[in-house]
């Protein structure tokens, strides 16, 4: 295949999505941890097209959404004080703290600057020399890489006003998190072939074994997501566990050598809350000794912070995989992407956000609010 259309090619889904009818016999529930294929899933009906005794549980794959309160109410904490300009991506701006947002805090006077790079961060220090400048780095093994190197870089230039807040997690670990809770019902994994594409595979045989989950490595498009599917039905019926990639011209067994290189420079693995989840052990990464000075956390002696999450809020439910969006009494209600109570309901990858704008499930809809679904 050259070409995207290709892979949402209506007469292959139909192939494949005969292959996985031929293929079941019993139920099964498969996780796909990552946002972007959640939103893959839920705008082209996928799981509605599958078998009943199929069931896709929509995991913690969204950045936005698993960075912790305690770290957002750090950002707004730092985003409020007048010799900072805050720098970040769009999707955290609407994000809430316990009492605001980013936007708010720019509409009371805070410089909160949209970027689309860390590189574009760096230059604004560069151009603000007697201002400080922080950028917002979260995300997933994804976008680590491109943080670690403006870090790297920002050192090199010898650039003394500017420092990120750093809230980077890692995906290995939450898959063992999700594995040893009690209440989990995952028999296999659709593995993020962005984040394979840097790391590799080599951490998910280990993970396969212990617990006896096949674990594909998928892509984004709608045949891709069927593809994972289909091979990790066929492993689940032959009762095998092993990892697959059915991401190749993506991902390389090894993934990128020297995004890993650069990571390994930077940061040095942590511990790290997870939004409505908690602690997991090893799950993150911070800025390594060599860099601290660049630790905006460091730097600003942001502590002492308390949070309260929202109590009508159940997305922490939603990124465990307990209940599907339209579950919690909130949707679509007093929880909306203009109003969000959590995260997942503003951020491009949340699950709500995917249920809210693709499939409302009962909620009430003008026809302007429906056009989109169509």
């Amino acid at each position: 295949m050259k070409y995207i259309d290709e892979f949402q090619d209506p007469e292959l889904a139909r192939r494949l999505l005969d292959d996985i009818r031929d293929t079941v016999t019993r139920p099964w529930a498969l996780m796909e941890v990552c946002g972007g294929q959640t939103h893959t899933i839920i705008r082209h009906g996928i799981d509605q097209l599958l078998p009943e005794n199929v069931e896709l549980i929509h995991g913690p794959g969204c950045p936005v959404c698993v960075t912790p309160l305690e770290v957002i109410d750090k950002a707004l904490e730092i985003a409020s004080r007048p010799d900072v300009i805050f720098c970040s991506f769009g999707d955290m701006l609407r994000v809430p703290g316990s009492d605001r947002d980013l936007f708010q805090v720019r509409s009371h006077g805070g410089d909160v600057r949209v970027v689309y790079s860390p590189l574009d961060a760096l230059k604004i220090a560069q151009q603000n020399p007697h201002r400080e400048v922080v950028f917002f780095g979260i995300g997933f093994e994804t976008t680590a890489p491109p943080n670690a190197m403006t870090v790297h870089q920002a050192r090199r230039l010898g650039i003394p006003n500017f420092s990120m807040l750093v809230s980077h997690v890692r995906v290995p670990p939450a898959i063992e998190a999700i594995m040893t809770s009690p209440s989990c019902r995952v028999q296999a994994f659709l593995a993020a072939g962005h984040v394979c594409s840097v790391m590799g595979v080599q951490e998910y045989p280990e993970l396969a074994e212990r617990f006896k989950v096949p674990i594909v490595v998928t892509g984004f498009e709608p045949l891709d997501i069927l593809e994972g599917i289909r091979r990790t039905v066929r492993q689940l019926e032959r009762g095998e566990y092993t990892v697959e990639n059915a991401y190749p011209r993506a991902v390389r067994p090894e993934g990128n050598p020297a995004a890993q290189a650069m990571l390994a420079d930077v940061f040095e693995v942590t511990d790290r809350a997870w939004r409505g989840i908690g602690t997991i052990p090893a799950s993150g990464w911070r800025l390594s000794e060599r860099y601290r000075d660049y630790d905006a956390e460091y730097r600003f002696s942001v502590d002492g912070i308390t949070t309260r999450e929202p109590a009508a809020c159940r997305s922490g439910e939603v990124l465990q995989g307990l209940i599907k969006p339209h579950e919690c009494e909130a949707f679509g209600a007093a929880c909306t992407p203009r109003s969000p109570l959590g995260a997942t309901m503003v951020s491009s990858e949340g699950a709500c956000a995917a249920y809210y704008l693709y499939r409302r499930l009962g909620i009430p809809s003008t026809p302007q609010e429906a056009s989109p679904v169509a």
